[in-house]
């Protein structure tokens, strides 16, 4: 019988692919991969990636508001408080020239020379000195954490102090000073003279760290006083205006201020302390590393003058006074510098003891650097102090050499 071509056709073809086993898939056959790429979706993992997104966002955004809102209120308070503090001074003025009487408890004494109530006839702002309920005198610092410091202040002699004669003696011999006052200094101690004060701050942010004071040993003042005196005018007991806004921009300018300190510290070697109270808690180690960085920012200016053995070991010695714990507010520590730049540190810690002796160095490298870092440079530790302390030094040459010891302020 005959068959169609197409018919033919596929009966070959099938034919041929009888020896070819073409797979056929089953209920219980395994799934075959596909080639093609296949992409798998975790919804769940998505969602929660989203979450975790919008969250953190959330906290990030919550942040700043935070951080804003807080800087705000401290830009207020720090703006109300200045602004407060500049009122009751105002107030006190205006009661001083009124002739008003001060509160109840406090005692507060006339001021000599000048047009104001506390300035001199060069413009000099004489301190402002009160009576406590002991009586003892007190110079308000403008802080109310801290709100004053004693106008005088008595330390237990160093052993190694030399009384002012003797520094007045060995100034003496290169036939540039004459005999001091009458020296102050006896069995209880020696007696040191605030000449000025000043307010320590550190960032941006102004954050107030401690207040500190300079002194001067009251015996000594007056080689003090002919040493600036005669470095303006060497036949003159005292400054006229003119001649203390001479010495006054030489203290200010950077160089000549640290020229001159330079060779009263290394030099004449008045006997000297700072008092230094913090406004809020602190540590040694937060102190020691202000003065350490002050003391090297100073001595890599000359390395001929500091790069010794001996320096180092100094170095070593005060780092090591200060490995100790905390320092709370309004506790009181005294570096003081004896007549041969010794430094000795005190430090106070209201246990009833009394001031402690911390430690001592003996290289007057040391204590020098850092009394620098308060009086003269480009950069001092507070700017403010510094400038109170020529204030203070300005209060000294305005008089006959000798008298400062016994004046009334």
């Amino acid at each position: 019988m005959l068959r169609t071509a197409p018919i033919r056709s596929l009966h070959r073809g099938s034919q041929a692919s009888r020896g070819v086993k073409v797979p056929h898939r089953t209920f219980l056959s395994p799934r075959q991969s596909s080639s093609r790429p296949l992409e798998r979706y975790n919804i769940n993992r998505l969602s929660r990636a989203r979450s975790e997104y919008d969250r953190d966002r959330t906290y990030f955004l919550a942040a700043g508001a935070i951080a804003g809102f807080i800087g705000i209120i401290y830009t207020g308070s720090k703006l109300w408080t200045a602004i407060s503090l500049q009122k009751k001074q105002k107030q006190k003025r205006s009661q001083s020239e009124a002739g008003e009487e001060p509160p109840r408890g406090v005692a507060q004494l006339d001021s000599a020379g000048g047009t104001g109530p506390f300035v001199t006839e060069a413009g000099t702002k004489r301190k402002m000195v009160i009576h406590g309920e002991d009586g003892q005198e007190l110079v308000p610092t403008g802080n109310s954490t801290v709100p004053e410091f004693p106008r005088l202040l008595e330390l237990q002699a160093p052993p190694s102090s030399e009384p002012a004669e003797a520094v007045s003696a060995s100034a003496k011999t290169g036939g540039s000073l004459s005999p001091v006052a009458s020296t102050l200094h006896d069995a209880s101690g020696v007696e040191y003279t605030l000449v000025g004060l000043g307010l320590r701050s550190v960032s941006f942010l102004h954050i107030n760290v401690y207040v500190v004071g300079f002194y001067v040993a009251t015996a000594d003042i007056a080689a003090l006083q002919r040493h600036l005196v005669s470095k303006v005018n060497p036949i003159a007991t005292t400054l006229v205006p003119s001649e203390r806004d001479a010495l006054r921009a030489s203290l200010l300018d950077p160089a000549e201020g640290e020229a001159t300190w330079t060779e009263l510290l290394h030099d004449l070697r008045c006997r000297s302390a700072i008092r230094i109270v913090p406004v809020r808690d602190t540590d040694f180690h937060h102190l020691r590393d202000g003065f350490v960085r002050a003391i090297q920012a100073r001595s890599t200016a000359g390395k001929n003058a500091f790069g010794d053995d001996s320096f180092g070991e100094a170095m070593r010695a005060f780092r090591a006074m200060f490995n100790r714990g905390k320092v709370p507010k309004k506790k009181e520590m005294i570096l003081c510098r004896d007549a041969k730049g010794g430094l000795e540190v005190l430090y106070e810690d209201g246990s009833g003891k009394g001031r402690q002796l911390l430690g001592r160095v003996d290289d007057e490298r040391v204590s020098r650097l850092l009394w620098l870092n308060y009086l003269a440079g480009k950069k001092v530790a507070s700017e403010e102090a510094r400038k109170n302390i020529i204030d203070g030094v300005m209060e000294f040459v305005e008089r006959p050499i000798g008298t400062v010891a016994t004046q009334v302020v």
